[in-house]
């Protein structure tokens, strides 16, 4: 819609050349152009060009030219824009004077709608652009942050690399003045190399063809190795917590067992570089299993065969090997190393009315043995005489688990399905209890891990509460193990193993924080496949039919060996598993050596 105007100052008059608009309408209208009184008019065609848009043909276009010349609407028009149909009728009346006038037109519904519409759409446009830019802002503020945060981290890092780095050079020097010269040589020619190399840097370290195989092995196990320093670094950097000085902290090392933390070599917790050395230093040392004898016991492949437990008596001359076939059978642990005996006869052999699941020698009277069952029955063994020496009926479903004390070798406990149980006082878990063992650095501290996927300590002296709970794993802890008198080592079903640091428990509820290291390698979902320490260092099954071995500051394992599974008619190890798995492990402790079996026997 065109807007005519005159203006006193041009003289200039409307566009419009219609006789409609008379001099005294002019004159009238110039007027009065300052109280905007100036009176409007739109010809037929300039509607329809404004208002009405193209037509399909000329015809349509002179029917809607003749129509509005008698102020009738086009239909279509009149649908879509009814405010604006209703309107036009005025500005085409015939009398001059009964058309709008220019106040009334801005003050139509008409004009200020539209006004209104363009001004909610220009806030809504401001609103979303302003809402983009925040969004674009926030994005970059929070990308700086993050690099910021990364950069911060690398810088610190590298620093503590740097510091190690000068600690090797001093202790190597200490040792031998000679090599510091030799690395400060080897480290100047490393920067050197490093400027001249103009190669893009790869994601994964660049094997050389002269690196030996021990560092070739490093290097596959770089980002691992990688985790476990900085993983080691960020413990010492971190303030100790309050559960340190908890009272009851002499929980975990008593003075009546000082022998024992002395025999198993308790690290050094103030020089955790040196700890991360020696570890390294085992992972370089040792890279396979070496078998030294094979025990064969008769039927192959027969289910009736698995042993679900190991454990080598106070001397560790013999060891007691008992499973499915209700039976407990001590060997000889030398008649191992006869490979010209075909099948292997034990020395003393005991039977059971159901099932073991679980044996543990007694450390101080060297001809005692415990035993627990599928029917939740507890008994000690006299294995001299091959006679039951007493029993304990009290569990009222399968007891999984059963371990005497090292400290006080006249304690027993036991882990149930439908509660754990010990000589002085019952501990009622709410999930089944898998396994139990007392530690042997502590005259009064037990650990067993759950089917709710937790780990439980108690002061025996106080049953009603955890003297601490462990949450971490994502499924049942099978096993659970004491590596020295402040860590402890969990297996479970979720295919991982825990090292849990008991010195960092909190006051209440599940201590999460105190998981220092996961290891990982095996594969153990639904079985239980034993787990046992050493000196350091852990072994376990898994149920692809290997042994694994770890040490104690690294994830990854350092050794392992495959099982083979054994012919039924010709009697030799074939490479197919048929679905067997390692059943149990246990160290010997005078050697390093572990006897481990698998589900055929």
């Amino acid at each position: 819609m065109k807007e005519h105007h005159t203006s006193i100052g041009h003289g200039t008059q409307s566009k419009s050349s219609s006789p409609l608009v008379s001099n005294t309408l002019q004159q009238h209208l110039s007027s009065v152009t300052e109280q905007l009184e100036e009176k409007w008019y739109a010809s037929p065609e300039e509607l329809n060009e404004g208002l009405l848009g193209c037509f399909d043909s000329e015809t349509a276009h002179a029917a809607a030219m003749s129509d509005l010349r008698h102020r009738i609407i086009p239909p279509t028009f009149r649908s879509e824009n009814p405010k604006e149909a209703g309107f036009c009728p005025w500005l085409l009346h015939p009398e001059p004077l009964s058309r709008p006038t220019t106040r009334e037109i801005r003050q139509s519904e008409v004009i200020n709608g539209l006004q209104e519409v363009c001004a909610e759409e220009l806030s809504l446009s401001i609103d979303q652009d302003d809402s983009e830019s925040e969004l674009l802002l926030h994005f970059l503020i929070s990308l700086e942050e993050q690099k910021q945060n990364h950069a911060s981290k690398l810088m610190e890092e590298i620093g503590c690399l740097e510091a190690d780095t000068a600690e090797v050079d001093r202790r190597l020097c200490l040792k031998n003045p000679l090599v510091l010269s030799c690395l400060q040589k080897n480290s100047i020619n490393t920067r050197e190399n490093k400027c001249l190399n103009t190669q893009p840097s790869s994601a994964e370290p660049h094997l050389s063809p002269v690196l030996g195989a021990n560092e070739r092995r490093l290097m596959r196990n770089f980002s691992q190795l990688e985790r476990a320093y900085f993983s080691m670094r960020s413990e010492v950097q971190l303030p100790d917590t309050d559960a340190t000085t908890r009272q009851d902290k002499d929980l975990l090392k008593n003075r009546e067992n000082q022998y024992f933390a002395q025999k198993e070599g308790v690290q050094n917790p103030t020089d955790p570089l040196g700890s991360f050395f020696d570890g390294l230093c085992k992972y370089a040392r040792y890279s396979k299993f070496e078998v030294r004898g094979v025990l064969r016991t008769g039927d192959f492949n027969n289910s009736a065969n698995v042993i679900c437990s190991l454990s080598f008596d106070r001397d560790e001359d013999h060891f007691a090997a008992a499973g499915v076939s209700k039976k407990i059978k001590i060997f000889e642990f030398n008649s191992l190393f006869n490979d010209s005996v075909d099948i292997h006869y034990p020395a003393v052999e005991m039977s059971n009315r159901s099932k073991l699941s679980c044996i543990c020698w007694n450390n101080y009277i060297k001809n005692f043995l415990a035993s627990a069952d599928y029917d939740g029955v507890v008994k000690i063994w006299d294995a001299s005489t091959g006679q039951m020496v007493s029993h304990y009926i009290e569990h009222e479903k399968r007891a999984w688990s059963v371990d005497f004390s090292r400290v006080h070798p006249t304690k027993l406990a036991s882990g149930s399905d439908d509660y754990s149980k010990n000589c002085l006082a019952t501990i009622r878990n709410a999930a089944n209890v898998c396994c139990v063992q007392f530690s042997p650095h502590s005259t009064h501290l037990l650990a067993f891990g759950s089917a709710d996927y937790r780990t439980y300590c108690y002061d025996i002296r106080n049953t009603k509460n955890a003297w601490c709970v462990l949450a971490g794993h994502e499924k049942a802890v099978s096993y659970v193990k004491f590596l020295d008198s402040g860590t402890l080592v969990t297996a479970s079903t979720d295919n991982t193993l825990k090292l849990w640091d008991l010195q960092k428990i909190s006051h209440c509820g599940p201590s999460t924080n105190s998981c220092s290291l996961t290891f990982s390698g095996h594969t153990n979902e639904k079985n239980f496949v034993g787990l046992s320490t050493a000196d350091g260092y852990i072994a376990c099954g898994s149920e692809t039919n290997e042994v694994y071995a770890y040490y104690r500051d690294l994830p990854m394992p350092i050794a392992s060996y495959k099982f083979g599974s054994i012919d039924p008619i010709s009697g030799k190890e074939t490479d197919d598993d048929n679905g067997l798995f390692v059943s149990s492990v246990c160290w010997r402790a005078k050697s390093d050596m572990v006897v481990a079996a698998n589900s055929n026997g």
